[in-house]
Parts: C-alpha cells; structure tokens; sequence
C-alpha cells in the first residue's frame, strides 16, 4: 500500500511539473513566435493578470482599441489601470471590475465603441466566476502569470517621463492619413451600431447603480476622432444613443484637449504623441473631479 501511495504522488507530482513546464514554455516560445500579439489581445491580458493579483487600484479605464492605445505609462495620474481590450467591448473591462468583491474610487467607460457584447470568457477569468476544475489549476495558473508579468515588467513612471516629454514638444506628425481615413469612414458608415449599443448602454445603467450603491463613481468619456469620422454613421449614431441615455453633464468626463494636435494615422486610432496628449487631458479632468 505504501509503495502504490508513494507512486501515485510521484505521478501527480509530475504531472504538476509537466504543465507547469508547459506554461512557461508557452509563455516563453509563444510570445517569441507571435511578437505583435504581446501589443494587442496579449497585452490586455497581461493588465488583467495584473489587476486579479494586485491591489485595487483608484481609477480604471474600460474600453475598446481606441482607449487601449493611452499606455498606463502616459499618465501621472497615480493607481491607475487601463482594462481596454484591442478589438473588444469596453464592456468586457466593466463588468469583470463590477463582479469583484473590491472597487476602485472611479471606473471611467469608453463610450466611443460600445456595439460589441462583452467577452464571457474573459469575464469569467478575471471576475472569480469561474467554476469546476479551476480551484485546482489556480495556484498553477498564477505561478504562469507570474512569470508573464515578471518578464513584462512595466518600466516605472520616471523611467518614461523624459522620453514622453520630448514626444509631446515635438510637433504633430504630417503623415498623410487620407487613404485610410476614407477607408474608416466606409466602414463606419456600413455598421449599425444601435442594436448592441443601446443594449450596453441599459447595461452600463445597470451596473453603475449596482457600483454606485458600493461607493465607486463611474463617468463616461470619449476620445476625439477625426471631424470628418465624427460625422460617419457609426459615429453619430453612437454618441446619440449614449448621449439621451446620459444626458447630465456631470455623469462624462470632459477632455480638454487641441484638435488640432492629434493625429490618427489609420484614420481612427490616435498615434503615440496624441494618445500622450489625451491621457494627460485625462488626467487633468480626474485631478478636477478630487477639487
């Protein structure tokens, strides 16, 4: 009996190791093989790793690619996360921070692209949803995130400050952007937003109540396009849904920043110089909410 105990804990014990060994080396040759992933849906992922393990921080940002491209590195703004999700819903960000048992003291929603459902997956990954074979693999599953995020170290904010510096005095790029602007255009004029972006919108409703009633705020912002994006279909059509549903000022965000000074090279997304400018908008308009 001792020997076939001895034998099955050897083999459990192995078994451990092996997965282990799996998801370092998936962490490790993965993210070698699939460089651009780790600025995108990769990226993502690590931030919410971040967020389960960490303490709550003050203020996070949800929202789609538009708000992913503000780097948490851009703002000066202390305690902060940034949960937008490249190519997804800000709605995947708000209800994962929703679900869990501590609040951050203000949750700032993209309102820009809310006609993508949120993923369930992710939210029930990150908001302690998930059921059955997880309590087994969770303390496996931390030591891979982990080691992710030791490998992805952020650099800390006076590491990055001077090179922002020089980034902002510099003047705004003249790369000409027509070609994918018009094609940003088309696209925004086919896409019905109105379905999945009024039903967010009675969503996003839902959940600021529920936060509210726990001592956290939620405003919503949005992030400048070009003028001729803003008056695309998909555009209007948006801002007019979110708009009569959050009619009071005081419920948004107001970003104070020059027009003029951004610039959105694939027509839609703001470049590094402009994504800086805009968080540090940003964080002026969170400093005028403590005053």
């Amino acid at each position: 009996m001792d020997h076939a105990v001895k034998w099955f804990l050897r083999c459990g014990l192995g078994a451990i190791l092996l997965l282990l060994a799996c998801g370092i080396a998936t962490a490790w040759f993965g993210n070698r093989l699939q460089q651009t992933a780790t600025t995108t849906r990769d990226g993502s992922l690590i931030t919410l790793n971040r967020y389960a393990q960490e303490r709550i921080p003050d203020v996070v940002l949800v929202g789609s690619s538009i708000t992913f491209r503000l780097s948490e590195f851009y703002f000066s703004t202390q305690r902060l996360r940034n949960l937008a999700i490249a190519g997804g819903s800000p709605m995947t960000g708000l209800e994962i921070v929703a679900a869990r048992s501590q609040l951050p003291k203000l949750i700032l929603v993209e309102a820009n692209v809310l006609s993508r459902a949120a993923d369930t997956s992710l939210v029930s990954r990150y908001s302690g949803v998930d059921a059955g074979g997880a309590r087994f693999f969770r303390p496996l599953r931390a030591l891979v995130a982990a080691y992710e995020n030791w490998r992805h170290a952020p650099l800390s904010f006076t590491e990055a400050a001077a090179a922002l510096d020089r980034l902002v005095k510099a003047p705004p790029s003249d790369f000409d952007n027509r070609p994918y602007l018009q094609l940003a255009i088309e696209q925004a004029n086919a896409e019905d937003a109105g379905p999945v972006t009024r039903t967010n919108v009675e969503e996003i409703k839902r959940l600021a109540a529920s936060i509210e009633a726990r001592g956290c705020r939620l405003l919503l912002f949005e992030i400048p396009y070009p003028s001729e994006l803003e008056a695309a279909r998909f555009a209007r059509e948006t801002r007019r849904i979110v708009h009569d549903a959050f009619p009071e000022p005081g419920r948004w965000l107001s970003i104070g920043v020059a027009r003029q000074e951004l610039r959105w090279p694939d027509g839609a997304h703001l470049d590094e110089r402009s994504a800086v400018l805009v968080a540090r908008a940003i964080d002026k308009a969170i400093a005028s909410q403590d005053r």
